[in-house]
């Protein structure tokens, strides 16, 4: 039987109007903040009843890696019900099987949502090592995406706005903040390596987006977005659940197994809303980072949005349930990020001359 897929091909142009480019600007430029509260609103909760599921405040205590299995497969459906309520089904490549088409990646948004996958398992492997650092991990990680920002920028011969690059430096100082509420810096070898395939799989899919879908274009988004979704918590779905069968009987494999018997937890409702949540952050954060904006605005938001819901929720915490207050090092760098976002805030729209150059572009 044959499969055939049929690739979009969409078009920026230089002959776009001022009228036109002026009209979409405004508009471009207030969605992006939209994505941010998204963003910022998902993670507050989804962080706070993690946090609680983990610690046993809602039943019986369930790991964090015990949570990942349900939630991820949570997330898929909630990636599936999205998509099919914002009715962006029909911006995807289609494959025909036959006389039948459906929806289907190309070969660039499957490596990207495969790319996205690797960065889900990547991050809970992160948090799973012995005697290492949580902050010390969070530093390296979005402190590592943040300095990869600008280099994905220079590849693309992206123009970077003085205000990015502020909001860059601010957002840096205030992961560095972190460093000196941190005691012990110890990071075994192969969490090293953990982080690295994170840093890795981030670089790919900055790269990906900057190449195919960070344009004026909204078809063009939507497409990329879409394709990259229908791939990334699917594939997340199969990885966890291979880890868990062949895993043997290490610590990781045996807890992420555990994670299936969840279903038979009382706390089940609050594990699948975690798994939505989960996808919550996905979706804005995702549509965030594909903003035409150069990567150096982007990710500083995107990051931003994400330590300050997890101040947020840890101050929550504080006032539910009686947990630790965030300490002075992590507020005085949410300022700092608070700082930054207004910077971002403030600075005026790039010009169309920072997007990239005009011409085709196609996903294959």
């Amino acid at each position: 039987m044959r499969v055939r897929i049929l690739r979009r091909t969409t078009e920026w142009t230089a002959s776009t109007s001022a009228d036109a480019t002026s009209n979409a600007m405004p508009d471009t430029r207030r969605r992006v903040w939209w994505y941010a509260l998204g963003y910022f609103a998902c993670y507050v909760p989804y962080s706070g009843l993690t946090k609680m599921l983990s610690d046993g405040r809602l039943g019986a205590r369930i790991s964090g890696l015990s949570l990942l299995p349900l939630t991820t497969i949570s997330s898929a459906f909630a990636m599936f019900a999205t998509i099919s309520a914002l009715g962006w089904w029909k911006y995807a490549s289609r494959a025909h099987i036959g006389r039948i088409a459906i929806a289907a990646p190309t070969r660039w948004t499957f490596l990207s949502g495969v790319a996205t996958s690797m960065i889900v398992v990547s991050t809970t492997l992160a948090y799973t090592f012995a005697n290492v650092s949580i902050p010390l991990v969070m530093l390296l990680m979005r402190g590592g995406v943040l300095l990869l920002a600008p280099v994905v920028d220079a590849l693309n011969g992206r123009h970077v706005a003085r205000a990015s690059r502020i909001a860059l430096v601010l957002s840096l100082v205030a992961m560095g903040d972190t460093v000196l509420g941190i005691r012990d810096g110890h990071v075994p070898w192969l969490c090293g390596v953990d982080i690295a395939i994170y840093l890795f799989a981030y670089f790919a899919r900055l790269r990906f987006m900057s190449h195919l879908a960070k344009t004026r274009d909204d078809a063009q988004m939507k497409r990329y977005f879409v394709e990259e979704q229908m791939v990334a918590t699917p594939v997340a779905v199969v990885l966890i659940a291979a880890i868990a069968i062949f895993g043997g009987q290490t610590h990781l494999s045996v807890e992420l197994a555990r994670g299936y018997d969840v279903l038979s937890h009382p706390a089940l409702g609050w594990v699948l809303l975690v798994g939505v949540l989960s996808q919550g952050t996905g979706v804005f954060g995702g549509l965030l980072l594909l903003d035409a904006r150069e990567n150096s605005f982007c990710v500083p938001l995107n990051r931003s949005s994400s330590v300050l819901a997890g101040i947020a929720a840890s101050i929550a915490l504080a006032l539910i349930v009686g947990s630790a207050l965030p300490t002075v090092y992590e507020l005085v760098g949410a300022a700092l990020l608070v700082v930054a976002m207004i910077v971002l805030w403030a600075a005026p729209d790039h010009p169309p001359a920072s997007l990239p150059p005009a011409g085709p572009r196609t996903a294959a």
